[in-house]
């Protein structure tokens, strides 16, 4: 009896025991799931106070530009009464054929109307806005004029005290103090077809493919994939995207970009030129020493913006999963608090807006010392947006001994002096026309008429032209009068939605992603959508002429 009576002691001391270890258990595993609870909350916290810092970095941005618009209104009001002092008090007395007085007057020949041809008010008429602004009043010009509309005298988007500020606050680096990574670029082994093909044959392919080079000892093109010399995983990835054979730019831009040479591609939008820079960077950064803690990215792309980086950054994760190579997407109008950590755990490839880039850069959250593979994408849009200082400021960031890339849909003046800054013996790949890269893709059809006939011609160009659920889009050339133009249209019974940059970053995202799908088959967008959308189009039209007569092809 003794011995039952044991075991049932130790029977019950162990229950008592498992009991007791469970609870303990239970206990740990509700205080793990408190402190996971309570780590989120931090972040969630931390993402929300981002995102208030950034909502009211916006907030101080619109401040100062409605300052500077109501500062440039008082300005053009007194420069107006002295105009009206010299000319008479009629404003239909002064000179309508000034370049000034077209700026002000949005789409009007005259110097107060806007959307109008007269200065009576818009659409021809005094019904759509006072009498002599139309859409707004005579010393704002109407649907953004001299003040609101895009950087004019310093008041709009790409204007403005903030623009011309950044990058004040980076130094430049003494590079002769810096102890440099070694780092290999040439990575190019001619294929034996390549080699065996003659002078002849490669002249006979670069003049089908309309392909001028310039430079010392540029390499010959490619003209299958199997002859670019990727790897396997590289090929397993171009493989499932389902591609047969490279584009021009690819044929002669893979060779280029390989060897370790400075490049300069120009080609028209959607000729493939991100693979062509992306493939062999991806080459570029594997045989690379691996990153250290605190350590930046190895491969830096510029892009214009947002929609052209998110884009970018796409092609990045489908290519480079397979390898490993990781990468962020850096740009304004989005909490930094995301972007912060990627750069924190270390990304090989950064995707980046030359303002948001700048800002990280100048709070330290990141640098530069260890890009050996600088790309500048659609260089041309960067520098009609304003952002050469900009540029200039991250490329002294960068060591110079780095491999840049310069790709660009036009090659004006301005572009080929960046390039000569920063390229040293670069060589030069063309695509097409050699004056203005125009889409040769792109029937154009320029149909002339008066302001106020434009809407009706518009209707019937959706109308007739085009089944009502092709891709249709309509450019305007400010902000408001996107959203006006989507209002009509929407009026006249088309499922149409408005881009541009006073949208939140979601909303863009939403536009283009209902565009792309066909769930909204018409975009009114400014030239925030005149590169990289990647989508084709039945018809595409201008409620007035943009800025530059390259942004929407």
């Amino acid at each position: 009896m003794s011995d039952y009576r044991r075991d049932d002691r130790d029977r019950d001391y162990r229950s008592s025991r498992d009991d007791r270890d469970s609870r303990r258990d239970d206990r740990r595993d509700e205080r793990s799931s408190r402190d996971d609870r309570d780590r989120r909350d931090r972040y969630d916290d931390r993402d929300r106070r981002d995102y208030r810092s950034s909502r009211d970095d916006r907030d101080r941005d619109y401040r100062r530009d409605d300052r500077d618009r109501d500062r440039n209104s008082r300005r053009d009001d007194r420069r107006d009464d002295r105009r009206d002092d010299r000319y008479g008090s009629s404003s239909s007395a002064a000179p309508a054929s000034s370049s000034r007085d077209y700026d002000r007057g949005g789409y009007s020949s005259s110097s107060r109307a806007a959307y109008g041809s007269s200065s009576g008010g818009g659409y021809g008429s005094s019904s759509y806005g006072g009498g002599s602004g139309g859409y707004g009043s005579s010393s704002h010009g109407g649907y953004g004029g001299s003040s609101g509309g895009y950087g004019s005298f310093g008041g709009g988007s790409f204007g403005g005290d903030r623009m011309s500020s950044l990058g004040a606050g980076l130094r430049a680096v003494e590079w002769g103090r810096e102890s440099l990574v070694e780092f290999e670029k040439n990575f190019y082994r001619e294929h034996e077809s390549v080699r065996n093909r003659s002078e002849s044959e490669i002249e006979e392919f670069r003049k089908t493919n309309e392909m001028t080079v310039y430079g010392k000892n540029v390499p010959r093109p490619v003209q299958q994939f199997s002859e670019a010399g990727f790897p396997n995983y590289i090929m397993r990835e171009i493989e499932s995207a389902g591609f047969k054979t490279p584009t021009p730019i690819q044929c002669q831009g893979w060779p280029m970009a390989l060897s370790g040479r400075n490049v300069v591609g120009v080609a028209e939008t959607g000729s493939g030129k991100t693979l062509s820079y992306l493939l062999p960077a991806i080459l570029h950064i594997t045989a690379q020493p691996k990153l250290r803690p605190r350590d930046g990215p190895i491969c830096l792309v510029l892009a214009p913006t947002r929609e052209l980086a998110v884009q970018i950054q796409q092609e990045c994760t489908k290519f480079g999963s397979s390898s490993g190579v990781r990468n962020t997407c850096l740009y304004g109008g989005a909490p930094k608090g995301p972007q912060i950590r990627d750069l924190e755990r270390g990304v090989e490839i950064c995707i980046a807006t030359p303002g948001r880039l700048i800002d990280l850069l100048e709070s330290g959250k990141t640098n530069l010392k260890r890009v050996t593979y600088l790309v500048m994408d659609e260089a041309d849009r960067m520098l009609d947006m304003g952002f050469e200082p900009q540029i200039r400021k991250i490329v002294e960031q960068i060591r110079p001994d780095r491999q840049t890339l310069m790709w660009s849909a036009t090659w004006p003046k301005e572009v080929q002096r960046l390039a000569q800054d920063y390229l040293q013996d670069y060589i030069e790949v063309r695509v097409g026309s050699l004056d203005i890269s125009a889409n040769s893709r792109v029937t154009q059809i320029i149909d002339i008429c008066s302001d106020y006939e434009k809407k009706n011609r518009l209707f019937d160009l959706l109308n007739g032209a085009i089944d009502r659920s092709s891709k249709s889009l309509v450019f305007t050339a400010t902000k408001r009068m996107a959203d006006e133009v989507t209002r009509e249209l929407r009026y006249q019974g088309f499922a149409a939605e408005a881009i541009h940059g006073d949208k939140a970053q979601f909303e863009r995202d939403q536009v283009i992603g209902n565009f792309k799908s066909g769930r909204t088959p018409i975009m009114v967008a400014t030239d925030v959508a005149a590169r990289g959308l990647g989508t084709s189009l039945a018809a595409l039209g201008h409620r007035a002429l943009l800025r530059d007569d390259t942004s929407y092809v």
